[in-house]
C-alpha cells in the first residue's frame, strides 16, 4: 500500500480511501496517517493530499448511500459478511443509526465497522441526498484533516500513532464526541418514531 502511494500519489490515496470507506479491508487511518507523514517529508502538497483524502472518503460513503437507497437490506446481508460486516455488526450499526440519526453520519467515520454502514442505512431511510451529503462530507473533511495532521505533526513516528489508535480504540473517543454533540438533538427528537428495518426476519 505504501508503494502504491509512492508510485501513484494522490490518485492512489483517493481510490484506496474510497474502497476502504465502502468496506474493503483497507486500514484507512493507517493510510491517512502515512499520507500525513509523506506531507511532513515535503514530497507532496498538504492541500492536494487533503483534497484527495476528502474526495476519496466522500466518494466511498456516497457509494454506500446509493447502494442502500437502490438495493436496501438484502444486498447488505448477502455480501456484507464477505467484507467482514457480520449480521451482528449490521444490527449494532442499525441500532446506532436509529438512535442517533444524522449526526452519526458525521462522527461515524471515527468508529471502525460503523462508518461503512451509516451511509447505507441513511440511503435505506427517507433521508434526502442533500441532507446526507451535508453531514457526510463534513465528517469526511474532519476525519481526513485530523489524521493527516497527526501524521504531519509526529513525522517519522507516524506508525506508533496508528498502533495506539487501534490498541486504545479511537472509536471510544468518537463515541464521547457523539454523545456530547447529539444530546440536544436526541432530546428534541425524543418520542419521534422512525422507520426500522428488522434484520432478524431476514
Amino acid at each position: 500500500m505504501q508503494n502504491l502511494f509512492h508510485h501513484y500519489g494522490y490518485f492512489a490515496l483517493f481510490f484506496l480511501l474510497a474502497l476502504g470507506v465502502v468496506g474493503l479491508p483497507i486500514p484507512d487511518e493507517f493510510l491517512l496517517t502515512f499520507a500525513g507523514y509523506i506531507v511532513y517529508t515535503g514530497e507532496v502538497s498538504f492541500a492536494l493530499t487533503l483534497l484527495a483524502a476528502f474526495l476519496g472518503s466522500a466518494t466511498g460513503i456516497t457509494i454506500n448511500y446509493w447502494l442502500g437507497r437502490s438495493f436496501g437490506l438484502p444486498l447488505l446481508l448477502k455480501y456484507g459478511p464477505k467484507l467482514h460486516l457480520t449480521k451482528q455488526r449490521i444490527q449494532i450499526s442499525q441500532t446506532y443509526f436509529q438512535r442517533f440519526g444524522k449526526p452519526l453520519i458525521t462522527f461515524g467515520y471515527f468508529i471502525p465497522g460503523i462508518r461503512h454502514l451509516t451511509a447505507y442505512f441513511a440511503g435505506m431511510s427517507s433521508l434526502s441526498y442533500r441532507v446526507f451529503a451535508l453531514y457526510a462530507y463534513i465528517g469526511a473533511f474532519i476525519w481526513s484533516l485530523l489524521f493527516l495532521m497527526i501524521g504531519r505533526i509526529v513525522g517519522s513516528k507516524w506508525y506508533l500513532v496508528t498502533s495506539f489508535v487501534h490498541k486504545a480504540s479511537f472509536g471510544g473517543l468518537a463515541l464521547l464526541i457523539i454523545v456530547a454533540g447529539i444530546t440536544y438533538y436526541s432530546f428534541k427528537t425524543r418520542g419521534r418514531k422512525s422507520e426500522r428495518y428488522d434484520i432478524s426476519k431476514w
